[in-house]
């Protein structure tokens, strides 16, 4: 669990911010994100597949130019 302690003269903007920068540094919401709903496992390979090619066609594109 991410805490934050309140600092001596500190305003609640800033708490706020180092909350949220720890929330990101941890990971936390791009877990929830993904595991929002359930994806079966062959499911999963195949979109991890469509990412890869993605990602070669892109790197090929910007090396063609």
């Amino acid at each position: 669990m991410t805490v934050v302690v309140l600092r001596p003269n500190e305003s609640g903007d800033s708490l706020l911010k180092r909350f949220r920068k720890k929330v990101v540094k941890s990971g936390v919401l791009s877990t929830v994100r993904r595991k929002r709903w359930f994806i079966s496992k062959s499911e999963l390979r195949r979109v991890e597949q469509k990412k890869a090619i993605r990602r070669l066609k892109r790197r090929q594109f910007t090396r063609g130019e």
